[in-house]
């Protein structure tokens, strides 16, 4: 009997330290997968997956799936001159890529998809109203240079999908206001975590290995970390982060940095300018297991973004059992409560530094149970599999009907 066919597009290598919640996302959809489907993925290439011109069969967390690399990436984690959406979406035309199902992660690429037949799906990510309207740095997205070009595209690409997804409330209001007649389209997905890698210790496990990492950094046994996950980017801002925790200046503190963008420079700079050497550690992009590790021995997360969606890095967190510290952007505000994390009311350091402050000087206050019980409900097992089996419904379903 033939297997209804998942093809995800997006701009990524799964098997490259690539870092950021779509790649994440991706990549627990394709372990994720029942048997029950083909799964497809349309990435870009590295040293492993030359270009090639026909699907290639790979595995990625013990299942088996076909993939074809449009183009050669080495560092998808910076940005270069021209987009790199642009250049996945100019290597997809011309092509016929057509499967039962589709799923997009970013808008521009279905342009090559107009004519496929099958039913597609979008994923919005962020609160794009936000995104678009956020003032100051503008190279955080190219589209906040010319908002009225990308709406206009938007309105003609956004009917040809069966399906409009977003983790964001607001986003999710945003596109029902602006096309009513695409009201039943537009739903709400849960992001998720993946439980088999992101689980808390005990206590004592937790003290035991934030002291391994003291000693192996030279620090203090009893430093407490704080730490930074993401792409750094100006839509992270972790700039702010940095001279919070200047502000801070808690003793026995130390705050760690993992990811890697374009802001890397800048951030040493900043890092130096504010006699911080000693007390801060870029660890650069880092794998997902080690990033597990950080979170399960760190004392707090933090995000300081200035649009997020829900962030998967927050989930994970939680899931580990650390606080978090957010600005107010996105979902997450709307997720922490007092027993699991902080927010700022305002996007300054001294708040972000009053905020750490709380669960530094208060671990007592943020229980790890409080943290894993808000994070559980997105476990992956559950809100994947759910996604998969109405996949699955209405392709037989579809399939009743042509027979």
């Amino acid at each position: 009997m033939r297997k209804p066919v998942l093809t995800i597009f997006y701009q990524f290598n799964p098997w490259n330290s690539s870092i950021g919640g779509i790649q994440t996302l991706i990549k627990t959809f394709l372990k994720y997968a029942p048997t029950e489907f083909e799964v497809r993925l349309v990435g870009t290439g590295n040293e492993k997956f030359q270009l090639h011109p026909k699907w290639q069969t790979a595995e990625i967390a013990g299942r088996e799936i076909s993939f074809l690399p449009l183009f050669s990436l080495k560092n998808d984690n910076v940005r270069s001159l021209i987009p790199t959406t642009l250049k996945y979406t100019a290597a997809l035309l011309g092509r016929c890529l057509s499967s039962d199902f589709m799923h997009f992660h970013r808008l521009e690429p279905s342009l090559a998809a107009w004519n496929w037949q099958g039913e597609k799906t979008l994923f919005i990510h962020n609160d794009i109203h936000t995104q678009m309207q956020t003032v100051g740095e503008k190279k955080a997205i190219l589209w906040r240079r010319f908002p009225a070009a990308y709406f206009a595209l938007e309105s003609v690409l956004i009917r040809k999908f069966s399906q409009i997804l977003s983790c964001n409330t607001d986003a999710i209001e945003f596109y029902q206001q602006r096309y009513p007649d695409l009201l039943n389209r537009v739903a709400y997905i849960k992001n998720s975590f993946d439980d088999e890698i992101f689980y808390p210790l005990s206590h004592l496990q937790r003290q035991a290995e934030r002291r391994q990492l003291a000693i192996k950094l030279n620090l203090h046994e009893e430093t407490r970390f704080i730490l930074f996950a993401g792409r750094l980017h100006p839509q992270k801002d972790p700039l702010l982060l940095v001279r919070g925790f200047a502000v801070l200046n808690q003793p026995q503190t130390h705050l760690l940095i993992a990811g890697d963008g374009e802001l890397a420079t800048e951030i040493r700079g900043e890092i130096a300018r504010l006699r911080l050497s000693d007390r801060v550690t870029m660890l650069g992009a880092i794998d997902m297991e080690e990033l597990a590790k950080l979170h399960r021995i760190c004392d707090v997360f933090v995000l300081c973004s200035a649009y997020e969606g829900l962030p998967l890095v927050v989930l994970e967190a939680l899931a580990s059992g650390t606080p978090v510290v957010t600005t107010i952007c996105g979902e997450t505000p709307k997720l922490l409560a007092a027993d699991n994390g902080v927010v700022c009311k305002q996007r300054t350091p001294e708040c972000v530094a009053d905020a750490l402050r709380q669960v530094i000087l208060h671990p007592e206050n943020y229980a790890t149970a409080s943290c894993v019980a808000t994070a559980q409900p997105y476990s992956a097992r559950t809100v994947i599999e759910d996604v998969y089996s109405k996949m699955l419904s209405r392709w037989k379903l579809a399939e009743h009907r042509v027979g």
